[in-house]
């Protein structure tokens, strides 16, 4: 079977994955530094952690569930201890992308992300709609990168990913370059900001006299609606007047040269800053 080594497996996205590798296919040593994460892990997982001593020398994949400006400082701590061959695999695209990942070539470095429960979905049970989240009931889709490393690891690295994202759908193999534009490019620079714009918007039509719920119920009512003509989601059309408050409304909230935060210099820069 292969043996995973589990780093940082009581913290906030370790234990998630903890969670999701108990009773898989893989065998897993369980590695948390903090006696809050460990003690989490024995009371609700009965899992009793291990030394990373120990454990690294004999991963066949050593999974880094540490923040992103911690990757690149536990990851040259660990590799040391690495068999050649070892897959290293990483949980988001910025430390790869930044080069802070030690300089093996007999190393395999996959770089996996969760894209999350999607909007429009499938989900019927109420634990699944509200798993926002994913990686407990909700099913989501992933996207997973062969940074390097033999073509025939990248089955492994996906085996993985789709066990510690599961309920998976929709696999998509991306390069990490790609990857990065997803995040924080799409996600992150532009989804997330424009999302807290529409929230201060709303607050602001909050200040302006409409009670806080109706303000709310109007905003997500329409983001559903909107969104599911704009994604393609439903057949359908604005209205001319929704079309000229587009026209009108883009150049007051959004620059011309927008785009560019997609440039690589701005990725780089971007990713820069969070590692």
């Amino acid at each position: 079977m292969t043996r995973i080594a589990l780093i940082g497996a009581g913290g906030k996205m370790g234990f998630r994955l903890s969670r999701n590798l108990k009773n898989s296919e893989f065998t897993v040593d369980h590695i948390e530094v903090s006696e809050a994460g460990r003690q989490r892990l024995s009371q609700e997982l009965g899992i009793e952690c291990s030394d990373a001593e120990r454990a690294v020398p004999d991963a066949d994949a050593v999974i880094l569930a540490v923040p992103d400006t911690l990757v690149g400082k536990i990851s040259h701590q660990l590799a040391p201890m690495m068999k050649s061959g070892t897959m290293v695999v990483t949980l988001d695209a910025a430390a790869p992308f930044a080069g802070h990942l030690p300089a093996r070539d007999d190393l395999t470095y996959f770089v996996t992300h969760p894209c999350h429960p999607p909007i429009f979905n499938d989900e019927t049970e109420l634990d699944a709609k509200k798993d926002y989240f994913g990686g407990l009931k909700a099913t989501q889709h992933i996207v997973s990168a062969l940074m390097q490393g033999p073509e025939d690891s990248f089955a492994l690295g996906e085996r993985i990913a789709r066990t510690i994202y599961a309920p998976v759908d929709r696999s998509h193999r991306v390069s990490v370059d790609e990857m990065a534009l997803l995040e924080p490019g799409l996600s992150e620079t532009v989804c997330a900001t424009l999302l807290a714009v529409m929230r201060e918007a709303m607050d602001e039509v909050v200040a302006r006299g409409v009670s806080q719920q109706c303000a709310r119920d109007f905003l997500l009512g329409h983001m559903n609606i909107l969104s599911a003509v704009i994604f393609d989601e439903q057949p359908g059309a604005f209205s001319d007047a929704c079309n000229k408050a587009i026209e009108n409304g883009k150049p007051m909230l959004m620059r011309d040269d927008w785009k560019k935060v997609f440039e690589p210099e701005q990725i780089a820069e971007s990713i820069r800053r969070i590692t």
